[in-house]
């Protein structure tokens, strides 16, 4: 088991609770902070004996990590096993967790809405649910075009329009 400092435990705890409530699997959540707190890369058994879950727990948690694009298998020198490490740099984390999101709940929305906004006629009843789902197809299809531009600059230029902050206002009027 590895040793972990009271503060460490309690980021993995919330960490765990913080997810659950964005719909991710609480020991998923868990085993990811652990991995972006550790050091060194850990075993499956590692992180199974730490968290105290049952190692099953920690093999789809793992294979879920890896298909999100946030951790990857590693080997160690004279260790057979595989061994798992996150990504320690937060905004490229953070970057990564955002472009799945997007295509996995945005993206389908997106094409969603567009289907259903096609499909309603013209009669008084299917009037208001168009307008609504088509105001929320434009906000979500304008967030997409922003959020792909800003893909487009360096990561230094991003993090300078984020510090702008309330002087973006000033600058729009």
């Amino acid at each position: 088991m590895q040793t972990m400092s009271p503060v460490a435990q309690q980021f993995i705890l919330h960490w765990g609770e913080m997810s659950s409530r964005w719909g991710i699997n609480r020991t998923v959540a868990q085993t990811h902070a652990l991995l972006y707190l550790s050091p060194e890369p850990l075993n499956a058994e590692q992180i199974a004996s730490t968290l105290s879950v049952a190692r099953s727990n920690v093999s789809t948690s793992l294979r879920e990590l890896q298909a999100w694009g946030i951790v990857r298998v590693v080997h160690l020198l004279g260790d057979r096993r595989d061994h798992f490490e996150t990504q320690k740099d937060a905004w490229k984390m953070f970057q990564v967790i955002l472009e799945q999101r997007k295509r996995r709940e945005i993206d389908p929305t997106i094409g969603r809405l567009q289907e259903l906004v096609a499909q309603t006629g013209s009669s008084s009843a299917e009037s208001y649910p168009r307008q609504r789902m088509d105001e929320l197809l434009q906000l979500l299809e304008m967030l997409t075009l922003w959020y792909e531009q800003m893909g487009k600059l360096s990561p230094k230029v991003q993090k300078k329009v984020l510090r702008m902050g309330g002087r973006i206002r000033k600058l729009a009027g």
